[in-house]
């Protein structure tokens, strides 16, 4: 019997621009649909329980070997494997490194890419860059998030950081609300947010006011969107929240406990999340081992304590299928929080490899015309 020939597609970043990465509004709708297929459990992700988040190196925080990197502040490497059903019917994994000094050198604090896997045959079909892919899916995670849980009548958006992320941040959020009208902007640098104000009022022909505090960010927004990183996450009061306001958490961000208790809950996917509280039991460490990249960890805490058991806090695919009402008024507050998965890398890459199939976009790489053994 001869041997198959295998290729795959390699997309660079230019490749994924020309294919339509930075498409928010197909971004969201391909995100939505796989929150309804997450919602029917047609996914599956790493790990015995199939939802782990992915696998993270853990770098000592000594060693005695001169080459071995040690533990700082977002040093990492992580593979996060994913299968998504439906009409995708794909395998795929994210794979990056990451270093908080890496802008310094010239570079992205993480390094990204994608490699889609065909699901019968686990031949390679696509390799393609994975930081703007990364930024759009994780920034139409809580556009889709507002499509369903935003009040009625919602106008306003807060943004809390002004980089990368929350630009597609705030245009998921303003294609997934119903009749948004104004955004309210804060950084700790005024001139980044003059520019993204510059920027984002052209793109999104929203009012773009920006504000002199944090406080006056959020009290007026109907949806907050935070995603803003740091040494000091930022702190918001559980007063600051109006009735009926929807905050999504992407960033790092301190709330009380009373602020966590009083308001609705609604996760991403609440089986990952209880996934890395699982991780967190089996660390020597405990809780310290993933309080400075888990962005549930307060959330798992108080799950560790009996405050909330299981089917308290709603996912956002049982949402989106309908199986779960969004809001019990529309003065109640909302509390999205979510952890990034490789699902949606999966599901946008998906999407970026097919348009580029059909425009001719890519270069070929072959693996081998003939396996030499099989």
């Amino acid at each position: 019997m001869k041997g198959k020939k295998v290729e795959m597609l390699f997309l660079s970043e230019p490749d994924m621009i020309e294919a339509g990465v930075l498409d928010i509004k197909k971004c969201v709708h391909v995100i939505d649909d796989m929150f309804k297929l997450i919602g029917k459990g047609d996914y599956l992700m790493g790990g015995p329980n199939k939802n782990d988040h992915g696998l993270m190196l853990w770098f000592p925080k000594e060693t005695e070997f001169d080459n071995m990197p040690v533990a700082g502040p977002d040093r990492r490497f992580m593979a996060m494997p994913a299968y998504l059903g439906g009409d995708v019917n794909i395998c795929g994994q994210k794979w990056y490194g990451s270093n908080i000094v890496n802008p310094k050198r010239g570079l992205p604090r993480s390094i990204l890419t994608v490699q889609l896997n065909d699901t019968d045959t686990g031949e390679p079909r696509a390799i393609m860059s994975a930081n703007l892919l990364s930024a759009m899916r994780t920034g139409s995670v809580p556009g889709v998030a507002a499509k369903y849980l935003e009040r009625d009548g919602a106008e306003t958006i807060g943004i809390v950081g002004c980089g990368v992320i929350s630009r597609a941040c705030l245009m998921a959020i303003a294609e997934g609300m119903k009749a948004p009208k104004k955004v309210y902007l804060y950084d700790l640098f005024r001139e980044k947010a003059e520019a993204f104000a510059k920027e984002m009022g052209e793109k999104t022909g929203l009012e773009m006011v920006i504000t002199d505090s944090l406080k006056d960010c959020i009290v007026d927004s109907d949806v907050i969107s935070v995603a803003a990183a740091g040494a000091v996450k930022v702190e918001i009061d559980k007063d600051w929240l109006k009735p009926g306001s929807l905050l999504t958490l992407t960033g790092a961000c301190e709330l009380s406990r009373e602020c966590y208790i009083e308001n609705k809950l609604v996760a991403d996917n609440w089986t990952m999340h209880k996934a890395w509280y699982a991780e967190a039991m089996a660390h020597p460490d405990g809780f310290d081992s993933i309080v400075d990249w888990a962005p549930s960890a307060s959330i798992l805490m108080l799950y560790h304590e009996g405050v909330y058991k299981d089917g308290d806090i709603p996912s956002l695919g049982d949402i989106a299928n309908g199986n779960i009402s969004p809001r019990k008024d529309n003065d109640e507050r909302i509390i999205f929080f979510t952890g990034g998965m490789p699902i949606e890398d999966v599901a946008w890459g998906y999407a970026c490899y097919k348009e580029a199939l059909s425009k001719g976009i890519g270069t070929k790489l072959k693996l081998w015309d003939e396996p030499h053994w099989f």
